[in-house]
C-alpha cells in the first residue's frame, strides 16, 4: 500500500504507533462494517498496528468516546458528543460527515388520532430528561434523548409551518445510564445489554401509559420498540422531502479525530478512512448482504433493521461538501441555543479536509481480502 500522500508536513517522520483506536455509536456505520469484515485489521497488521474498538474494551476506556482524549482515536458518531467535546476545548478535528437516513419517526397511540404533523398541534410531547453524569461538565452534551427528541419534534413541526411553541414539552425521566462516565451504554463492551441502554432509551412508556401524546424515536431497536407496544407511526421524519426537517444527533454523522493524530499519524488516518470508503463503496454495490453487521451493530431485529436503513447504501461514503456542512452548523446551532453546549465556536475553525482528500487517492490502490461475513 505504498503511495504519496497529501499529508499535514511531506517532510515530518511520523512517530511509532502501536495501537489505532477507533469508536462508533451503535447504528451502521462505514467504520464499523470495515471491521466487521477484517478490512481495518488486515489493512494495518503489516504496519504492525493494532485496530482496536472503545465498543470491544473496558468500561474504564469507554468515557473516550465523549471526551474525545485518547490521542489515537477515530471518532465515527452522534454529533453531540462530538460537538460538546469540541465546545468544551478538545483539540479535535472535524475530518468527514455522513449522511445515514436511520428511521427517525414520530410514534402515537392508535387511538390519539395523530396521522400527520399537522396533527401535533396542541398535543402533549415527551421529553427525555438531562442525563445523569458522573463528570458535571458532561451532562448536557451526553442528554441524547433530550436532544434528539427535540430537535425531531423541531423538523417534523417545522414541517407542517408549526414551532415548539405549538405543541406541549412534557418532561420524562431519561432512560440512558452513566453516558460519558463508565462508558457502559455507548463506549463499552456491553453488547449484550445494548436494547436496555442505548436501544431502550425512549420514552415509550410515557407513551403507552397515556402520559403524554407522542414521542420521538429513532434507530432499528425502536422499531422493535413499537411493534412490540402497538404503537404507529404519527411523522416519518425519513419521508420529507426538505433535509433540514431530519438534521440531527445522526444527520450529519462527523467523523472526528484528536489533532494530533493528524499531526503526528496522518498516513495511518488517511489509511483507516480510505479503508473505511472502501467499505461504503462494497455496500453501495452489495448492499443485500448487509444484514448480519447491521444486527449487530444497532441490537435490531432483521425486519427492523430492513425498515430503518433500507437507504444506507446512500450517505455512507464521508464527505465535506456544502450541503453537509450547512446542514451540520444548522445543529450545531441548535444545540448552543438550546442549551447543549457550554459554547459556541466557529465551524469552520474544526474543520481539516487533507486526510479525508489523502484517504480517496489511497483508496484506489488499496487491495482488499473479498468480503466475507464470519
Amino acid at each position: 500500500m505504498a503511495t504519496t500522500l497529501e499529508r499535514a508536513d511531506p517532510g515530518r517522520v511520523e512517530p511509532a504507533l502501536d495501537e489505532l483506536w477507533f469508536t462508533r455509536c451503535p447504528v451502521p456505520t462505514a467504520t464499523g462494517i470495515a471491521y466487521k469484515l477484517g478490512w481495518l485489521t488486515d489493512a494495518f497488521a503489516p504496519q504492525g498496528v493494532t485496530v482496536r474498538t472503545l465498543q470491544e474494551s473496558g468500561p474504564e476506556l469507554g468515557r473516550h468516546h465523549y471526551d474525545h482524549s485518547l490521542p489515537s482515536l477515530i471518532r465515527e458518531g452522534g454529533n453531540m458528543l462530538a460537538i460538546a467535546a469540541r465546545a468544551q476545548g478538545a483539540d479535535t478535528r472535524l475530518v468527514g460527515l455522513t449522511w445515514i437516513e436511520e428511521s427517525q419517526l414520530i410514534l402515537t397511540r392508535p387511538d390519539t388520532g395523530i396521522r400527520s404533523a399537522a396533527d401535533l398541534a396542541g398535543r402533549r410531547l415527551a421529553l427525555p430528561g438531562w442525563t445523569a453524569n458522573p463528570i458535571p461538565a458532561h451532562v448536557r452534551g451526553t442528554s441524547i434523548a433530550r436532544g434528539m427528541s427535540l430537535a425531531g419534534y423541531k423538523g417534523a413541526l417545522a414541517s407542517a409551518g408549526l414551532t415548539l411553541d405549538d405543541v406541549t414539552l412534557v418532561e420524562t425521566p431519561d432512560r440512558l445510564r452513566n453516558i460519558g462516565g463508565s462508558g457502559r451504554d455507548l463506549g463499552g463492551a456491553d453488547r449484550d445489554g445494548a436494547r436496555s441502554g442505548v436501544g431502550r432509551l425512549w420514552p415509550v412508556a410515557a407513551l403507552v401509559g397515556g402520559e403524554v401524546d407522542a414521542i420521538y424515536v429513532k434507530g432499528a431497536a425502536a422499531l422493535d420498540q413499537a411493534s412490540e407496544n402497538g404503537l404507529v407511526v404519527a411523522v416519518d421524519l425519513d419521508a420529507l422531502p426538505d433535509r433540514r426537517f431530519r438534521v440531527n444527533n445522526g444527520t450529519p454523522r462527523p467523523i472526528t479525530v484528536h489533532r494530533s493524530l493528524i499531526d503526528d499519524h496522518f498516513d495511518h488516518l488517511a489509511c483507516f478512512l480510505a479503508v473505511t470508503l472502501r467499505a461504503a463503496d462494497w455496500i453501495a454495490a452489495d448492499s443485500d448482504r448487509l444484514r448480519e453487521i447491521l444486527r449487530y451493530e444497532t441490537d435490531g431485529s432483521t425486519a427492523a433493521v430492513d425498515q430503518a436503513y433500507a437507504k444506507l447504501h446512500e450517505g455512507l461514503h464521508p464527505t465535506l461538501d456544502d450541503e453537509r456542512l450547512a446542514l451540520f452548523a444548522r445543529q450545531k446551532n441548535f444545540l448552543f441555543t438550546h442549551g447543549f453546549l457550554d459554547a459556541d465556536f466557529p465551524l469552520a475553525d474544526w474543520i481539516d479536509p487533507r486526510p479525508l482528500y489523502a484517504a480517496r487517492r489511497l483508496a484506489a490502490d488499496l487491495t482488499l481480502s473479498p468480503p466475507t461475513l464470519a
